[in-house]
């Protein structure tokens, strides 16, 4: 899969509501990292000194694709509920 066109609002079920309504969807997208959480100080630990990187760089990266989880936004309760991530090249939204 090369390209998908979604529309911007589609007819989906509300867990929460329990019923169907038109729901926006929109891409999900990562939040900013923080350098104070036990991950990211753990790593950095493992970096310090000789030795450098904790795990080889790629050199080249093996997939070609990003996997795109797709946010769906109920105008009624607020509730937000994703879809799996789909493998694909080019992801747009249709304005309908």
């Amino acid at each position: 899969m090369l390209i998908v066109n979604i529309p911007k609002e589609i007819n989906r079920f509300c867990p929460k509501c329990k019923k169907h309504v038109v729901q926006k969807i929109s891409i999900y997208k990562a939040g900013k990292r923080r350098g104070t959480a036990a991950g990211e100080r753990r790593h950095a630990l493992r970096k310090k000194g000789y030795g450098g990187q904790k795990f080889p760089k790629l050199a080249k990266p093996a997939k070609t694709t990003k996997k795109v989880t797709q946010v769906f936004t109920c105008p009624e309760c607020k509730k937000k509920t994703m879809k799996e991530g789909i493998r694909i090249r080019k992801f747009e939204l249709l304005a309908k």
